[in-house]
């Protein structure tokens, strides 16, 4: 047996017995979760969590690209999409709770009713605000409630809005999925735009750096909708809440932060904590930033595919609580401060920006 063997199994019983006294000072017993993506964005953050507060942790995804995740995380591999990998990967395991951050599809809900039904205590799945979006004739903020009713039409095949309207009927047909699989013990989390350090678009990192380069920022003049996001630490908080009281089953909570805001007093927000004067903006018809190409890359938080959600069920039911808007991009901006990452695509063209603005 070489040295390089016995280091991996040291490593590993180092991980378990850390796990182990990490649980017993929180008085809990050290529980086996399983969660489905997990290496981007918010399921990435929710692992250390995880990990930090002595659960056992495996995660499942198709392993095609590198990860910093700990090595003390359990993995199985499967395509998600494909029924019988998803079987074989998890043949005579349980788990007490599952998290599942990439469930897409009504197709890929019936899968998991039938894999995890005897299989796990608690499933919660990561859905969208964007189940509203597809409705006729409600108001925002959406409500819990506003879910059902009578559904938008199909857009032309093919185009933006089609593939956007399709994601939202998808996500439907998944939670109505487990809507209806008696005694399935799912939850739902429906979520707005997320704004993260780990966000893989670096939507807001984009905002940063046009306020940073002191330019005019172009936003189209509709829809305009009001902003009410979310922080991906809350989500994160959300998930363990769920986790540790077993709350929730058979239901779909909005996650949602308490402030709407303009996305001028947004931009406003950003730039005074960033020490800037507020920002020059420059708006234009919709359909002009199309053509010039700069839709949705120059203003992203003006998509009309943004869900603005009410939150109140959640607070009342699972006790959540939601960190300011303003205290959470100040540490996003911090978080950039420190680790800044490579400029977004979508800011090389910036120069071509300014001067469509100053035009």
């Amino acid at each position: 047996m070489g040295y390089g063997f016995l280091a991996i199994i040291c490593k590993q019983i180092h991980v378990r017995i850390v796990a182990y006294f990490s649980a017993s000072k929180r008085n809990v017993i050290v529980k086996n979760i399983l969660v489905i993506g997990g290496t981007r964005n918010v399921g990435y953050q929710l692992v250390q969590r995880l990990l930090e507060d002595g659960y056992n942790v495996t995660i499942l995804n198709r392993g095609m690209g590198e990860d910093d995740l700990p090595e003390g995380v359990h993995r199985l591999r499967a395509d998600r999409t494909n029924a019988q990998q998803m079987k074989r990967a998890l043949l005579a395991k349980s788990f007490d709770a599952v998290i599942d951050f990439v469930l897409f599809t009504g197709r890929e809900a019936e899968t998991v009713v039938e894999l995890l039904k005897d299989l796990t205590n608690h499933y919660i799945c990561v859905s969208t605000g964007q189940v509203y979006l597809v409705r006729e004739d409600i108001s925002r903020p959406f409500k819990e409630s506003d879910y059902h009713g009578r559904l938008l039409p199909s857009p032309k095949a093919n185009t933006y809005a089609f593939e956007e309207w399709k994601y939202g009927m998808d996500k439907r047909n998944a939670e109505d999925i487990f809507a209806n699989a008696e005694g399935f013990p799912y939850t739902v989390l429906r979520l707005p735009m997320v704004n993260s350090e780990r966000d893989p678009f670096k939507r807001l990192y984009g905002y940063i750096l046009r306020l940073k380069d002191g330019g005019p920022l172009l936003v189209p003049e509709t829809p305009n909708h009001p902003l009410r996001h979310i922080y991906g630490l809350d989500v994160v908080n959300a998930i363990m809440r769920l986790i540790e009281t077993g709350k929730g089953k058979h239901t779909a909570y909005n996650i949602s932060q308490d402030e709407t805001v303009s996305l001028d007093d947004f931009l406003g927000i950003l730039a005074r904590l960033k020490g800037k004067n507020p920002p020059t903006i420059v708006r234009k018809k919709a359909s002009e930033l199309e053509a010039a190409g700069f839709l949705p890359d120059c203003s992203p938080f003006s998509d009309h595919w943004m869900s603005e959600l009410d939150n109140t069920l959640s607070k009342q039911e699972l006790g959540l609580t939601y960190t300011p808007l303003a205290t959470y991009l100040e540490k996003l901006i911090e978080h950039y401060r420190k680790f800044p990452p490579q400029p977004p695509v979508s800011y090389r063209r910036r120069n071509a920006e300014i001067q469509f603005a100053l035009a």
